[in-house]
Formats: C-alpha cells, structure tokens, sequence
C-alpha cells in the first residue's frame, strides 16, 4: 500500500509502514512453517506467553496472565471486540485527538459516539478535559468507554505511570471502561520508559490490545492479542468465540517470534528511528524552520505543525501536488489536525532528506 497508492514520482512517506528488512527469526519462523505446510488454524498459547515474557524483561511488568488473553485478528478489530463487550449501540466512546482515525471510523461503524477530549498544548493527556468529557459522557446513566492511544499515534505522547494512574482514577470516579491501544508499546525512544495501562492502580478493571505488528513491520501478517486486567477477567470471557477465527496462523507464528528472538532486531531498529528524529528535526530547522515539531517519545511517526505556514489548503494536499511527496493530512486525526500532517520516519535517513526537499520545493 505504501509503495503503490500514489504515482512513480511519489515519494511516500505516510502510511504506518516501515522501509525494513524483517528479523532473520521471523523470516526463518514463516518458511519453517511454510515448509512443513503448517498453514491451518491458530491454537495453543504460544503468542501469550512470549508477549508476557517480552512485557516482563522489556517494562518489568510481569503481570500480564496468560489466562487473561484471546488472540483477536488485529488491534483495531480487537478494540472493536472489547469496545461491544463495555458498551451498547449509542454510547459514547472518549478519544483523546487528535488521535489516529480509525479510532473515528471503527467507533462510529460499529454505532457508538465518538466524544473527544483533546490533548493539552503540550501534546499530553489534559486531566481537567478528561474529567469533564468523561463527566458528560456518562450523564443520565449512560454506559461509556475511553479508548486510550498509548503511545499516542500521532503525536508520539509516551503516557507517564502518575498520568495514567489519574486516567484509572477518572475512570474509577465515573464508571468508564479503559480499552487501551497499546500497539506501539515496543517503539519508544532510548531512555523513555513504557507503561503499561494495566499495570498502574486501578488499572485493573481495563482491557488492553497488543501485538508485534507495528514494531516488526508485520502489518500483512494479523494477529493480536486482547489483555484483561484482574477487574476485566468475566468481561473477557465473554469474547466470542468465532473472534478467534479471524487472525492468520502465520501472523501467529511471525509475531511470536518476533517477541521471543527479535529483541536484537528491534534494539537495532530503535537507534536508527533515533536518529532519524534528530535528522528529521535538523532538516526541518535548516529548510522549514516555520514547520513545528516535537520529536515523539514513541512511534515511528512525527506529527508536524505546519500552521505558520499560512497555507490556504490542507499541507498534505500541497506537499503531494506540488512537491509529490506523500504524507498523512492531519484533517482525519479530529480536532488540532486541522494545519498538521503525519510523517512516517521509519525509512532511510536518504529519503528523509529528500522528502524534506521535497516539502521545503512546494513552497517555493
């Protein structure tokens, strides 16, 4: 998709795909399986246990039970799944935008509300907003749900443990149900520690959705794992059980070995997106210093402010027709995307520079 949306002549630097070549362990794991024509259904445990044993040495958390999981096809039909086991057609469902688009376009396929509660000017999860929307969402005795991006896609926003302690603590005042996005949990910057919501107190009662996809790069490969707090146990498992019939064996197979002998890999991974976000924000003070960005604590993506610009149209629809380089329009991501676009620093440091050429052309 991301190579073959646009024309020859675009450079794509926008959908969340990552310019890699896979783990060695994963590529072995897939043509073992290939090779023994290990192709049916998914079973056994396998992805539980190596996500709970990454979670344990990669977050020190060892509290993600084995018993407490349903492998799901992917996060976002995972989210859907938790999403009807907490709330009814209509309820509302609370987003902190501007927040990735699906979330906007699964909550309201599937009949519920989608209610934001925007991030602080400082990117970050803005408490006294929180508490208000999560307030009026639950007015009348209605039931409510927040569905929580962490890390936060756009914006790279890594969730401090105090922060997400006082989301536990709003949600236990008002009786809204936690379903945590946690899929870019393994992509955080050197020095930057993740935080897994259900880990935090009062924590317990939330649902979580996790998976290898993003830090892998194995978006063709689905698979995901739902994971319940003590609280959210009975919620669970009442999962359906044709919902296990959705993901791919050999996502299965890849994401577990990704977990379990592709930490090297992702170590490696993780210097180069380092660099990148130090390249990325050197071009951009150097050709485009009226565009702002904040170099994310998380993510392969950087969320860019191009509102000094003074453009009259979306920046996206700019960069692409009169630079031909692709990026996400920030106008899908709900309030504060409007001005902003998405771009994907998961690439060479060689087409990072040549996009920000591109970028810093179209203005001219």
């Amino acid at each position: 998709m991301k190579w073959r949306t646009y024309a020859d002549d675009v450079l794509p630097l926008w959908v969340a795909e990552m310019d890699v070549p896979l783990a060695e362990p994963i590529v072995r794991a897939v043509t073992d399986a290939l090779a023994l024509g290990d192709t049916g259904y998914p079973a056994g445990t396998g992805y539980a246990e190596a996500l709970a044993g990454f979670a344990d040495k990669r977050w020190g958390w060892g509290g993600l039970a084995v018993e407490r999981t349903a492998i799901v096809p992917d996060v976002m039909l995972g989210v859907v799944e938790m999403l009807k086991l907490v709330t009814g057609p209509g309820d509302p469902v609370v987003v902190n935008s501007p927040v990735y688009p699906p979330f906007h376009q699964f909550v309201e396929h599937m009949d519920r509300q989608v209610v934001e509660a925007p991030l602080g000017v400082d990117l970050r999860i803005d408490l006294d907003t929180l508490d208000a929307t999560f307030r009026r969402a639950v007015a009348g005795g209605r039931r409510a749900a927040f569905l929580l991006c962490s890390p936060h896609n756009p914006t790279g926003t890594v969730h401090t443990a105090a922060e997400l302690s006082a989301v536990a603590a709003l949600a236990d005042r008002h009786g809204v149900r936690v379903v945590a996005d946690e899929i870019h949990a393994p992509l955080t910057a050197d020095g930057v520690d993740f935080v897994p919501y259900l880990s935090v107190p009062g924590g317990g009662s939330g649902l979580s959705l996790m998976s290898a996809s993003k830090a892998w790069n194995l978006a063709g490969l689905k698979a995901a794992l739902a994971v319940a707090g003590p609280a959210a146990a009975a919620d669970l498992a009442r999962l359906p059980e044709e919902v296990s019939h959705g993901p791919s064996h050999l996502g299965v197979i890849a994401h577990t070995a990704a977990l379990r002998d592709g930490t090297g890999w992702l170590d490696a991974l993780l210097a180069g997106l380092d660099d990148n976000r130090r390249l990325l924000a050197d071009l951009l003070a150097e050709h485009l210093p009226a565009i702002t960005y904040r170099p994310g604590e998380a993510t392969y993506l950087a969320w860019l402010d191009c509102r000094a610009l003074g453009l009259d149209e979306d920046p996206a629809d700019v960069f692409l027709h009169r630079g031909r380089v692709a990026l996400n329009s920030g106008i899908p991501f709900g309030t504060g995307g409007a001005g902003h676009v998405r771009l994907n620093l998961a690439t060479s440091p060689e087409l990072i520079t040549e996009g920000v050429r591109r970028m810093a052309a179209a203005l001219d």
